[in-house]
């Protein structure tokens, strides 16, 4: 039976997915190979491979399958020539045959009513691969992501599926690397990015428990990702502020010591001609003292001592204080607001800080593509369902993915000078003002930076 089923059921699938009369010359050559065959075996096999085509098919396709699947068993058993039974006419025949069809109809609908449901509405995406890796169901989660009808994908083989015509470039890549990493090396477990930056989850179930079949499921995994993302970046803003305490007393003390004595030898220095070199050692004190202020600002900023503030009127003060810097890079800052009443409750002096945090780092990713084009930062409020929205959007160089996923970590930088502490700090405060931040970037396309506050009341 189950060497009857490989070949009958691809050779059914296609004929239905082709609505070409032309692929129904498969039917007449299996009706040849079927010769010494019972007809009620070929009968059982045709009504297996009907049930689990209709599982995969909307309501309104299932009549039509059942009149094409009939045409099919028609043209096979007129090829099998009723070898096995003289007694009964053609009609009669043909008779017994409908009357079986017609069973298998019923019972397939009955399967369908009782766990299509369940299948079809999971929150995963679903595929069973028969034993000779032919696409027995896949359900309409699965069909949704690989952006195909499920009627398409029925009856491919697994190397069917990768060639397929439709299948859009970026899938078939996620699909070939699934059969390396799970089919050819047998891991049961497959994780992948789209392009759209989700996460999923690939497992596959195979062996005794399915009958030599394998079962694949795929679940979106992106919120649970989210979560332990936040939970990561959050042990590591622990662990940094235990480094900053350890640090602060063992390193600051003793610049402030060397700063005072240098500032004492100044004046001998002037006598000697080197006061140059006593300004660059005091310049460089500052700076350290600035990169381990800012440290420890980063792993434990202190608690916002928030005020009411038109969020409008506090971005209209960033531009002004930035708009000189941009003029002499060649690029023109522009705020669009809708509402000039929306009122926040925020530390005025650490929101500031994030959003001067970001133009700066705007103004820098424009810089480093000037020559193309001119560069534009717009500043975007609104309200939102939740509270106020603020969009920096620039036209520079943009960031790739892996940039992206670690923007937020604390000393990741992109800059031979930075610190990589900016944006570390800037999550924490958005984060303690009870917000959010988050950001979209493509290579070349610029970069988008999006702030959500609660609003006042």
């Amino acid at each position: 039976m189950q060497a009857i089923r490989r070949r009958y059921f691809p050779a059914l699938a296609e004929y239905i997915r082709s609505e070409s009369e032309a692929s129904l010359f498969q039917a007449t050559e299996l009706g040849k190979m079927l010769g010494n065959i019972h007809p009620e075996e070929i009968v059982a096999v045709h009504a297996e491979c009907v049930q689990a085509l209709a599982m995969n098919m909307e309501q309104e396709d299932v009549g039509k399958l059942h009149n094409r699947a009939f045409s099919f068993l028609i043209e096979l058993m007129v090829a099998y020539r009723f070898r096995n039974d003289t007694e009964k006419s053609t009609e009669q025949k043909i008779t017994e045959m409908r009357e079986m069809l017609f069973k298998s109809h019923r019972s397939s609908e009955r399967v369908r009513s009782k766990y299509e449901n369940v299948l079809q509405h999971m929150d995963s995406g679903i595929a069973l691969f028969d034993s000779s890796g032919t696409l027995t169901f896949v359900n309409l989660m699965l069909a949704r992501m690989l952006d195909l009808p499920r009627k398409a994908l029925v009856g491919c083989t697994l190397r069917g599926l990768m060639l397929h015509p439709k299948l859009k470039r970026s899938m078939r890549k996620v699909i070939i690397r699934l059969y390396k990493e799970t089919i050819m090396r047998r891991n049961p477990y497959f994780e992948f990015q789209d392009n759209k930056g989700r996460h999923f989850l690939t497992t596959i179930t195979y062996g005794d428990q399915l009958e030599g079949d394998f079962l694949i499921s795929v679940k979106d995994v992106s919120e649970y990702k989210a979560i332990e993302h936040t939970a990561y970046q959050n042990d590591k803003l622990a662990m940094l502020g235990k480094i900053a305490a350890a640090i602060a007393h063992e390193i600051r003390n003793p610049l402030t010591s060397i700063r005072g004595f240098i500032q004492l030898l100044r004046p001998h220095l002037l006598q000697l001609g080197k006061d140059e070199y006593a300004r660059i050692i005091v310049a460089e004190i500052d700076r350290a003292n600035d990169i381990i202020y800012e440290f420890l600002n980063s792993s434990k900023p202190t608690a916002p001592m928030k005020q009411e503030i038109s969020i409008t009127a506090l971005l209209k003060e960033v531009i002004l204080l930035t708009e000189s810097e941009a003029l002499m890079r060649g690029c023109m800052i522009q705020l669009e607001s809708y509402e000039e009443s929306m009122m926040v409750s925020i530390d005025v002096k650490q929101v500031k800080q994030v959003i001067l945090n970001i133009v700066k780092n705007s103004l820098d990713a424009i810089e480093e593509v000037s020559g193309d084009r001119n560069g534009r930062i717009d500043i975007v409020v609104h309200r939102s369902s939740s509270g106020v929205e603020i969009i920096v959007r620039d036209n520079g160089k943009g960031m790739d993915r892996s940039t992206l996923n670690r923007l937020f970590d604390p000393f990741f930088t992109t800059k031979e000078a930075g610190t990589g502490l900016g944006l570390s700090v800037s999550y924490r405060i958005i984060r303690n003002h009870g917000g959010s931040i988050g950001v979209d970037s493509k290579p070349g396309e610029g970069t988008a930076f999006t702030i959500h506050l609660p609003l006042v009341g």
